[in-house]
């Protein structure tokens, strides 16, 4: 009779950890930015909510989220010294609210964070191979490019998180400073002169601000993930709040201006029309002319890689969630090994990476031959899966401020009432609002002509994916009380 096959060895505690104490605050703040990427933002996001919501309130609308995000900082920030764990939500959530919900939190970030990032490859893809046509004459499908893009990514994935950091602040920086130039030569012609008239209060109170708060969320889509890198972190208790307060105010402040500064640069009275005749092209056709065309190509270039930094950033966010929840067993503890050398989540990396493969070529195949030719990335995949997220991330903030609420009343003594109460409530009204507004205005964000099934389904996998995970936590109660109970043990004690 043949022998049984030996039980699986346990993972040791060098195979669960991650690198120690290698990220700085600057390093956590342009893995931060990077998420946001503010070439795509100023050239993709802003000049799409121009487009869309047809007001020059765009500004505004950064500012207005960068006081409500800044308020949700506080009890974030405040947690992250009492609760260190590479999934940050999961683990605020399970430590506020309880177990149960905490896991059900985990899948919704794990399905928002997978989303974001596989979404990002449609416009990857599209961009690069755009790219590559009008500087070298070469035509290649967008999900070629996207799978060069993918396996770049892959590669970083799993090596030491400090590399991708130092790549990405380079990337950040270069972006800084194209946006900064866009905003200077926008000031120096200004047609209709330098003025405040996109501030003004008719520009934005007018039955616009929900529009313009939902698309203007996509910008800040990571600011919360300096906590994801808590045990990475150099003094986690200090670092991470730090980092979330100044990545979230150069967000909010930085776009605002920028965007005020590329509406002056066209005209407040055309900004709205030069955004829907050009999208996304409009900073470049805005360059043209105003700089060499070398620099212009340069800026088209540093464009796609602001991309590539988002796509690393939201891979890195996705594989921890992967292996916080493997390390706990909640989903198979193979997630939660890591690279003996790297310290990265080398498991939870891979699968990231999988799921993206798999996305890019279901993508593919679907768009054979459709009519919608080579936007059909940027018409399906990019905004069904981005918007789906930028849902799931209103919905994880909103949660986590319930959960900051509750944590830190428990004690009050200890904690000041602007931090422990004022703050994550109206955090919490806020972001309610948010998500409510996301959701009336989804047929407008993935341009729903008539009724579509999307608007239903996309928030629905949404807010399903945290359903699931509250069902599979009272499974695991009843089931595996072990891993249940060490949940609980990890993060409320």
């Amino acid at each position: 009779m043949a022998e049984s096959a030996a039980p699986a060895r346990p993972p040791t505690a060098e195979e669960t950890a991650l690198a120690r104490r290698t990220l700085g605050v600057p390093a956590l703040v342009f893995l931060i930015i990077a998420a946001s990427a503010p070439l795509t933002v100023l050239a993709g996001g802003a000049t799409t909510s121009f487009a869309i919501t047809g007001q020059t309130g765009v500004p505004v609308g950064y500012l207005l989220l960068g006081v409500i995000l800044g308020l949700f900082a506080v009890g974030y920030g405040r947690m992250s010294t009492y609760v260190q764990n590479a999934g940050a939500f999961y683990a605020y959530v399970s430590a506020g609210l309880g177990v149960r919900p905490g896991i059900g939190t985990s899948f919704l970030a794990l399905v928002t964070y997978n989303a974001m990032q596989i979404g990002i490859y449609g416009v990857f893809g599209f961009t690069a191979s755009s790219i590559i046509h009008d500087l070298f004459g070469v035509t290649l499908a967008w999900w070629i490019c996207a799978l060069v893009g993918w396996l770049l990514v892959a590669v970083l994935g799993v090596n030491r998180i400090d590399l991708s950091a130092k790549l990405l602040a380079v990337i950040v920086l270069l972006e800084f400073l194209v946006v900064i130039v866009v905003s200077l030569l926008s000031l120096s012609v200004a047609p209709e002169g330098v003025t405040a008239e996109t501030l003004m209060p008719e520009n934005w109170l007018n039955g616009s601000l929900g529009a313009l708060l939902a698309f203007g969320m996509a910008a800040f889509m990571g600011f919360e993930s300096g906590a994801i890198y808590s045990e990475e972190a150099k003094n986690p208790e200090r670092s991470v709040a730090r980092a979330t307060y100044i990545a979230v105010a150069i967000i909010s402040v930085f776009y605002a201006a920028s965007s005020w500064a590329l509406a002056a640069g066209l005209g407040p009275s055309q900004i709205v029309a030069q955004a829907q005749e050009w999208g996304p092209d409009l900073v470049f056709v805005f360059l043209d002319g105003k700089l060499p065309a070398l620099l212009v190509n340069l800026a088209a270039v540093l464009f796609l890689t602001s991309i590539m930094a988002a796509l690393v950033a939201f891979h890195n966010a996705a594989a921890r969630y992967f292996f916080s929840m493997g390390r706990a067993r909640v989903l198979p503890a193979v997630l939660g090994r890591t690279g003996r050398l790297s310290g990265a989540p080398v498991a939870g990396s891979l699968t990231q990476s999988g799921l993206g493969l798999v996305m890019i070529i279901i993508f593919a195949i679907a768009g054979a031959g459709s009519e919608l030719g080579p936007l059909f990335p940027v018409l399906t995949m990019f905004p069904w899966l981005t918007n789906a997220a930028g849902f799931g991330l209103v919905l994880l903030l909103c949660i986590t401020s319930v959960a900051a609420l509750r944590y830190f009343n428990r004690d009050p003594e200890r904690h000041p009432l602007f931090a422990r109460t004022i703050a994550p409530l109206l955090a919490a009204i806020g972001l309610g609002i948010i998500a409510l507004l996301i959701m009336f205005n989804f047929d407008v964000m993935i341009d729903a002509e008539g009724f579509s099934v999307l608007v239903i389904l996309l928030p629905g996998v949404i807010i399903g994916s945290g359903l699931v995970g509250l069902l599979w936590g009272h499974h695991l109660k009843r089931s595996r009380p072990e891993i249940y109970r060490g949940v609980r043990e990890a993060n409320i004690g």
